[in-house]
């Protein structure tokens, strides 16, 4: 499947269908003096342009790596949405206008049954195609799809609202038209501000899934000679484009060459089934099988569990020359002040194995 060629042929289907019902709405807008139709004919064409975007962002996303930019162009995306959010909120603060003015000064519609037949027409055909372009979208992760497609079952409830509002005037006379107007333009508004925070944060950097962070923990720590993995930090360069670092705990008695040809089975591996590049395996060198080393770690390990937000202990070494001791600690965002928390689980530790040097380190809580 060409990731692109779906999403482009996806956005120009979404394009023809909204210049369509676009230009039906506007006449009939303009026929029937209908702000409301009107306006969804206004966000029929931002739907549009946005599908426009979502295609030009794509071939752009699509550029091979070059010098400048060794890691691809796939972030162009997030770009791509933004602009799209931005057009959604000006789509929706115009109109919002256009529906006040339209309070202040009304107007009487003029609805017709052939208008209204028009209306219902587009209704379904709105249904039929946010549920075609959201599932394309999650089909090949594209979230200018996904969003497209949530934006085309939003606009079906919009045109159904306006069939009500017909209802409403034609059996009680009382029109709604710039008050529906005005909730419509509120809804866009909302829609385009959503739109804006969840590219943002991807933009910032979320945090990895808990089910995809753990299927490549599991995945990691079933080859052979690995006994963990642990702190698996994935950076986004678009979608489907991972690259990141994790570190797994191995044997102390494993060489160099033998290291390094498993960190490469690893890599190897986990790109073919993931399509995630682990640029960085870092390691940590443990000695359970020893009984001083092992007995050790797990009265520490109660000790540290006794307190609360604690997530994980692990990389645990002890090094019987020097009585050295030094592990890793992972305390939950959920605790207020890690670093204090952290200062006296150090010291609980301390106190309670005198006879040894400990060297802890506070991990973040990066991935599940």
């Amino acid at each position: 499947m060409n990731r692109e060629k779906v999403i482009v042929r996806t956005s120009v289907i979404g394009i023809l269908a909204n210049v369509f019902l676009a230009g039906f709405k506007a006449a009939v807008g303009l026929l029937s003096n209908s702000i409301s139709v009107v306006l969804d004919a206004v966000n029929n064409l931002s739907d549009a342009l946005s599908s426009v975007i979502t295609i030009v962002g794509t071939k752009l996303s699509s550029k091979p790596a070059d010098k400048k930019h060794p890691l691809g162009y796939g972030r162009i995306e997030y770009l791509t949405a933004v602009v799209i959010s931005v057009i959604v909120l000006y789509a929706g603060i115009t109109s919002l206008i256009e529906s006040i003015k339209k309070i202040i000064t009304p107007e009487t519609p003029d609805y017709s049954a052939v208008s209204l037949i028009i209306i219902g027409v587009a209704v379904l055909v709105k249904i039929f195609l946010g549920i075609f372009v959201q599932k394309t979208g999650k089909k090949v992760n594209s979230d200018s799809l996904i969003a497209s497609g949530k934006d085309a079952l939003m606009d079906s409830i919009i045109s159904a609202s306006v069939l009500v509002a017909a209802a409403v005037y034609l059996i009680w006379g009382i029109p709604l038209e710039a008050y529906l107007g005005a909730v419509i333009s509120l809804v866009i508004i909302k829609s385009g501000f959503d739109m804006l925070r969840e590219t943002v944060s991807e933009i910032l950097g979320e945090r990895i899934s808990a089910d995809k962070s753990k299927e490549l923990k599991r995945d990691i720590a079933s080859f052979d000679g690995v006994m963990g993995a642990y702190d698996l930090v994935l950076h986004s360069y678009g979608p489907d484009r991972l690259i990141g670092s994790v570190h797994i705990e191995v044997k102390d008695t494993l060489t160099a060459p033998q290291i390094d040809a498993l960190e490469r089975r690893i890599q190897a591996e986990i790109f073919t089934k993931h399509r995630v590049i682990l640029e960085g395996i870092s390691i940590y060198s443990v000695n359970l099988s020893d009984p001083e080393t092992k007995a050790l770690y797990e009265s520490v390990r109660k000790t540290v569990f006794s307190f609360e937000n604690v997530l994980q202990v692990h990389g645990f070494y002890l090094d019987k020359e020097t009585k050295s001791v030094r592990f890793d600690i992972i305390i939950s965002f959920d605790e207020k002040d890690r670093k204090t928390l952290f200062d006296r689980i150090v010291k609980a530790v301390c106190e309670q194995h005198r006879d040894y040097t400990f060297y802890p380190i506070l991990d973040s809580d990066i991935s599940d």
